[in-house]
């Protein structure tokens, strides 16, 4: 009797989204596709060992700058939300509004800035190996 139900009940949704003419269409839409970090570095090699793949949702509040630090694992991320400046050791600048994507930097000291007034919400991949971290922190002198 539970299936039947469960049976009725999708075959009911079914029918009530194809009397309603609405027909959705899947978008793709490739946001970033490189071989190449934001500043034009060439993307070093993939570690060998097991992969880990990692996805951080960051908030940066307003008016934050984050540590110096490098990720030594390729990684790519879109600003959902707010804005953000990054920027390298060699002081390549990068300005993200939302929506933008990023592919950063490997194995170079960077930071994020938020200089605005509202909250930077970026999501972040990383391909990585285990065992590796997929951020470094510089030691302040």
């Amino acid at each position: 009797m539970k299936n039947y139900f469960i049976y009725f009940a999708l075959a009911s949704i079914i029918a009530i989204s194809c009397k309603s003419g609405k027909v959705s269409k899947i978008e793709v839409t490739k946001l970033a596709e490189s071989s190449e970090s934001w500043n034009g570095s060439p993307l070093p090699e993939y570690l060998e060992g097991k992969p880990k793949v990692t996805i951080l949702k960051i908030v940066i509040p307003p008016k934050t700058k984050l540590k110096v630090h490098k990720h030594p694992v390729i990684n790519a991320g879109v600003l959902l939300k707010g804005e953000l400046t990054v920027v390298s050791e060699q002081k390549d600048t990068l300005y993200l509004k939302a929506g933008d994507p990023i592919v950063e930097l490997v194995n170079t000291w960077h930071y994020g800035e938020n200089e605005g007034a509202k909250p930077a919400e970026i999501i972040v991949f990383y391909a990585g190996v285990e065992g590796t971290p997929i951020t470094v922190i510089k030691e302040e002198n």
